[in-house]
């Protein structure tokens, strides 16, 4: 084969000279009316070739082919366009010791080609007006269903799972009555009874975090549904086997519930952009508030329609409706999420956390951070105060304030319902403050300020009302402001590290959970020794304690990478 060729010469020769098998010259014409690559501009590939083919004489010859191909499918206006071949061949001979086999292919063959240093150079010129109708033709093509924001279907995935959690927990507190009559259980039974859920939860606090930030938020939340769920469905079948059957099933059923809070905040810490993050945090813990309201709403209901078993069959068996929902739509992280629309994959990706996966934790460096324990002490310091008021709050009630709990229901669940509005309200503040450009860390310490004299100025006036409504008012005002933590210490575990969330919220919240423990036992002994002004007083100096702590160690800048 003869290469003193023409320095014009047509694609459609060029390429079938290249073949070392006959073949039907490819149809450039049809390449160039390819659509898989979905290019809608001018692209320029410069190539670099080098050949070698067999000729019938004794010598092979290298072929030495530089050529230039422009190419455009669609212009601006959207009339198709052309494409061009340009080469120059230049020949050098050298010797080779072995011929290549005749049933060598072209594709074969091709792997002799080199492009020049591996380089491939595409010169896009793009417009940004055709882009956007394609954009907006694409928008326009995809149901609106599918349009909604994914991160937030996680959000809303891990809201109803902690009202799913608050459900269960509490209609305990209302099955219990009938409970104890039936199985002539003294106070003392029923108080260990009600304490034996914090002895699955302390547990898993910490092992829940760590668990999340290793294997991701997605299997350890629906764990934890799953495992709370069968222990309330076999809640009634425990309490008619036997006291310790009952126990150990309240203690699993707080194992669950303890994974929860970790398990979440690992999700929204990759999910929830930081605009975002008040929010999201904010409406996922109003379930758990709005799960309070409904489960002292339909317990009783249920109870009096269908014996107390139907309160834990109910609710029990509808995790596996959450759960069923869950495993198709919620990923770990929206690297995981094959459905996720680049648009809102760029997005969250903006401001994401490193993709690599916890392997280790970082003890020593966590514990020695200030920021890390101005959380633990003022996680401790917040539930201190609403532990008491959520656990002792009916019996206030009813001693200093003369209710009939039975028929006072809008009284026990308006602090609830409060705290569900007051906290959405806060996150969507809280929210707002940071994209006007106020810094995170203040943001945080402000909403936190909030949340701890708010309850401590309410606290204070409680001795200073003469009337029912009036203490009410100050109930619901001061739950109400003390969810404005949802903004601030609650959000700032993921804040302060990101990818180590789940495990500094386990180490935050057991001691929420020691605080709710020493401190409903501690008001007891006040209440046995002293007055309910000496209860708020406590209180209210632990919230003192925990505002100064906060607002000279606390921050909203990434702390652990």
């Amino acid at each position: 084969m003869n290469c003193s060729l023409s320095n014009t010469m047509s694609a459609r020769a060029l390429l079938s000279s290249l073949s070392l098998t006959p073949k039907t010259p490819p149809d450039i014409s049809a390449q160039k009316r390819n659509h898989c690559l979905g290019f809608k501009h001018k692209y320029a590939f410069h190539f670099r070739i080098r050949v070698r083919y067999l000729s019938s004489q004794s010598q092979q010859e290298r072929c030495h082919v530089n050529f230039r191909v422009s190419a455009r499918t669609r212009s601006s206006s959207g009339e198709r366009g052309g494409g061009k071949v340009r080469a120059d061949v230049k020949s050098e001979p050298y010797d080779i010791s072995e011929s290549i086999p005749e049933s060598l292919k072209f594709e074969e063959a091709m792997d002799g080609v080199v492009l020049g240093k591996k380089e491939l150079e595409l010169e896009l010129d793009s417009e940004s007006d055709s882009e956007s109708e394609s954009e907006s033709e694409i928008e326009s093509s995809v149901p609106w269903w599918e349009q909604f924001p994914k991160r937030w279907v996680i959000v809303v995935l891990c809201f109803s799972a902690f009202l799913l959690c608050n459900m269960d927990r509490v209609n305990m507190s209302i099955a219990i009555l009938p409970m104890s009559a039936e199985f002539n259980w003294n106070p003392a039974t029923v108080g260990l009874i009600q304490s034996s859920f914090f002895w699955g939860y302390l547990l898993t606090q910490i092992a829940g975090g760590i668990w999340a930030d290793t294997v991701g938020g997605k299997m350890v939340l629906g764990f934890g549904v799953v495992w709370w769920s069968i222990a309330t469905i076999l809640t009634p079948v425990a309490a008619k086997i036997g006291l310790p059957f009952l126990l150990v099933v309240r203690a699993f059923m707080g194992i669950g519930e303890g994974v929860a809070m970790p398990a979440m905040n690992n999700l929204l810490s990759k999910w929830v952009p930081v605009a975002e993050r008040s929010r999201s945090l904010a409406l996922v813990y109003s379930g758990m508030y709005l799960g309070s309201v409904t489960g002292l709403a339909f317990s009783p209901f249920l109870i009096h329609q269908y014996g107390w078993p139907s309160v834990f069959f109910s609710f029990g068996s509808l995790g596996t409706v959450w759960i069923a929902v869950w495993l198709s739509k919620a990923h770990s992280s929206p690297l995981d999420d094959p459905e996720l629309r680049p648009e809102e994959m760029k997005l969250i990706m903006t401001n994401s956390v490193s993709k690599e996966p916890v392997k280790t934790i970082p003890w020593r460096l966590i514990l020695s951070k200030a920021p890390v324990w101005a959380l633990i002490v003022c996680h401790f310091c917040h539930n201190w105060g609403t532990f008491i008021l959520l656990t002792w709050m009916p019996t206030y009630y009813n001693q200093v304030l003369k209710f009939n709990l039975t028929d006072s229901g809008l009284v026990c669940v308006l602090p609830w319902l409060t705290m569900a509005f007051s906290a959405n309200f806060g996150g969507w503040i809280a929210d707002t403050l940071v994209s006007k450009g106020l810094s995170v860390t203040r943001v945080r310490k402000i909403m936190q300020t909030i949340g701890f004299l708010g309850p401590a100025f309410f606290l204070t006036q409680l001795s200073h009302v003469n009337s029912p409504a009036m203490a009410v008012l100050c109930m619901a005002c001061s739950q109400g402001t003390d969810a404005f933590s949802q903004s601030g210490l609650y959000s700032n575990h993921q804040d302060i590290a990101p990818r180590y969330s789940g495990v500094l919220l386990g180490l935050s919240n057991t001691a929420g959970v020691l605080a709710g423990v020493f401190g409903t036992a501690a008001t007891g002994y006040i209440l046995q020794h002293g007055s309910w002004d000496d209860v708020f007083k406590v209180s209210v100096g632990l919230y003192l304690v925990g505002t100064v702590v906060w607002n000279l160690f606390s921050t909203g800048e990434k702390i652990l990478d």
